[in-house]
């Protein structure tokens, strides 16, 4: 029997990740029980019952965000308690606390993998299927490998949603808290300061259709450049209807940064925006859609992935890989991101198989970039 404790399991994404990770342990032959926790149950506060609730399972699943503002307090109950690890990290800062852990990680022999689920997560697996698909098209042209993947020009990322996702209130307390403060980005080689849903920028997405997107501080921008060692990456992202994106931006650009700061101001704007998303996901739809691309030199690879609602996609992402851990799959002990550790055979059966609509990486000419 493998234990799983889901904090934060009764909100939407964690309930998602939750049926998920049944539904693929039952496939698997493995008997799961799975526990889910939320704020009335598990007070994450309390760092004697945290460590009592993870001491009894083998693998810890942490959903309850917004991770802005949380801390690595789970992530290290369970290196102490030697249980496994994974969240749905969407926050740089929280992701920033984690990656420290590394060593904490291997040495208590545990595997522990940050920012899974749709985006970051899946996202994470489409840029590296398109990097790995680059260098193919490079080594059999040239018959020399991409050392180090140095030659990695440039990686984009663009998303957009559909509405509030299916998600809950919680993704819109994300958005707004991301338009806070500038935030760093890798461009041309060097790390510089990007104002949050700035530089618009029209991206046709399948189901979608033309969409604007805005750059967008999510955990990729900063861990997909460390791997994968690129010049430039962009991180952008756009909601369905448009109208969204130009109230957005607006808010972004002439809301006073100390309002912006104000949790009570923060909440206010999210649960108008909820109330809003109830009405227009009636017509918008709750889907994700995510285009990826990667460039080297005069070579361009793309791919994009599409599902129908978001909410199940994080659930998806999330499940996939925990069940991966559950049967040891993945058993690498350490602190990995999803490009790190994650096999791309998953992410290509789970795109295939999984209710997603997915256009594989394929080479783009120089025009059509």
């Amino acid at each position: 029997m493998k234990r799983v404790l889901a904090i934060g399991g009764r909100g939407r994404i964690g309930a998602k990740i939750a049926r998920d990770l049944r539904e693929r342990c039952q496939q698997l032959g493995l008997e799961v029980e799975i526990e889910a926790t939320g704020r009335s149950s598990l007070d994450l506060s309390d760092t004697d019952a945290l460590s009592c609730a993870i001491a009894k399972v083998d693998l810890v699943i942490h959903t309850a965000g917004p991770f802005a503002s949380r801390d690595d307090r789970v992530l290290r109950a369970c290196i102490a308690n030697r249980a496994h690890y994974l969240d749905v990290s969407d926050s740089r800062h929280f992701t920033e606390a984690m990656l420290v852990h590394r060593d904490s990680a291997r040495e208590a022999g545990i595997v522990a993998i940050v920012n899974t689920g749709v985006f970051p997560g899946l996202s994470n697996s489409l840029v590296k299927a398109c990097v790995e698909h680059l260098r193919s098209l490079v080594e059999s042209e040239t018959g020399d490998k991409l050392g180090e993947l140095d030659e990695i020009d440039e990686i984009a990322l663009s998303y957009a949603v559909g509405g509030s996702g299916g998600a809950g209130i919680t993704v819109m307390r994300t958005t707004f808290l991301a338009l806070q403060r500038p935030f760093s980005a890798m461009l041309g080689g060097q790390w510089q300061t990007v104002a949050p849903y700035s530089d618009r920028e029209v991206v046709d997405f399948p189901g979608f259709g033309a969409i604007g997107t805005y750059w967008f501080d999510v955990p990729e921008t900063l861990t997909l450049a460390r791997h994968f060692k690129a010049r430039t990456v962009t991180t952008k992202f756009g909601s369905a209807p448009d109208f969204y994106n130009l109230l957005t931006a607006a808010v972004a650009r002439f809301c006073p940064a100390p309002l912006l700061q104000n949790p009570a101001a923060i909440e206010f704007l999210s649960r108008v925006s909820y109330a809003m998303t109830q009405v227009t996901d009636r017509w918008s739809g709750v889907g994700v859609a995510m285009r990826a691309r990667t460039v080297a030199g005069d070579r361009a690879v793309e791919s994009t992935l599409c599902h129908n609602d978001t909410a199940r996609a994080a659930g998806i992402g999330g499940g996939s890989v925990a069940a991966a851990i559950l049967a040891e799959d993945i058993a690498t002990p350490g602190l990995w991101t999803v490009e790190e550790i994650v096999p791309t055979a998953l992410f290509d059966r789970v795109a295939r198989e999984d209710g997603f609509t997915w256009t594989p990486p394929h080479e783009k000419l120089n025009d059509e970039r």
